[in-house]
């Protein structure tokens, strides 16, 4: 198994697929590990969000003329895994109380 960076992930949204098209909806991505400057804007310093409905990837814009090398996008398998995750985690019990 290979593993590389990805945008961090801090909103959970959904993923249809219809067979021809899979859309990427609700999800909120922010900067890589290395928070690359390659990702912000040059002027206003925002990310953007790059997604490929054909390809069923979600990541960010790259404002460098030859790409992002720091990291890349979600797939649509990923983040299904990632929903995946997060559905048997909120299932367990917790033996002990929250604090607070």
């Amino acid at each position: 198994m290979t593993r590389t960076q990805k945008p961090s992930v801090f909103q959970v949204g959904r993923i249809w697929d219809d067979g021809r098209t899979i859309v990427v909806s609700g999800w909120g991505i922010g900067l890589c590990a290395s928070s690359c400057a390659c990702h912000r804007h040059p002027v206003s310093g925002t990310l953007a969000i790059d997604e490929d409905q054909a390809g069923g990837t979600l990541g960010l814009s790259s404002f460098r003329p030859d790409g992002c090398d720091c990291c890349e996008p979600w797939t649509a398998d990923e983040l299904s895994a990632v929903l995946r995750d997060l559905q048997l985690v909120t299932g367990l019990d917790a033996e002990e109380p929250l604090a607070g």
